[in-house]
């Protein structure tokens, strides 16, 4: 199975795990962030990442930069309820 179909199916299942109400505000808010012009900013397919800052969960600085000096870098990018 392909990642295109993968995801299709799981799409086609949150159906049954998320309430009605939840998906119409999961859509308007997809929908909120396209009409906000934000897909125009991001970064294309081949473009260059910039280079970024984050605290680790030691709350030291990390840099991209100095991680991508061992090898490729694997950002992971999830949203969730905390």
């Amino acid at each position: 199975m392909s990642l295109k179909e993968k995801l299709a199916a799981i799409r086609a299942g949150s159906k049954d795990r998320i309430p009605a109400e939840t998906r119409a505000i999961m859509h308007r808010a997809t929908e909120d962030l396209q009409n906000s012009g934000i897909v125009d900013r991001v970064i294309a397919v081949g473009q260059k990442f910039p280079d970024f800052a984050l605290p680790n969960t030691a709350g030291e600085t990390v840099h991209a930069a100095h991680l991508l000096r061992s090898g490729p870098l694997v950002l992971t990018v999830y949203r969730g309820v905390w």
